[in-house]
């Protein structure tokens, strides 16, 4: 079981020009239906990978700006 962990809101990214530059080159080509499919997916994915419902909560209420 892993520790509980707290949502990381500091700037976090190693490389975070690179990584909005691959993330507009992943959806080059879709559709926008296709595009919302991709980013719900990649939420998944990246949820599996956080693995803590706690955390995936603190996400769902900073996304949300609260």
């Amino acid at each position: 079981m892993q520790q509980q962990q707290h949502l990381i809101t500091a700037p976090n990214l190693e490389a975070p020009d690179d990584f909005y530059e691959a993330l507009i080159e992943a959806h080059q080509g879709l559709s926008t239906e296709e595009s919302h499919a991709f980013n719900a997916r990649l939420v998944l994915v990246l949820a599996n990978h956080i693995g803590s419902l706690a955390v995936l909560r603190e996400a769902f209420e900073a996304a949300r700006g609260s």
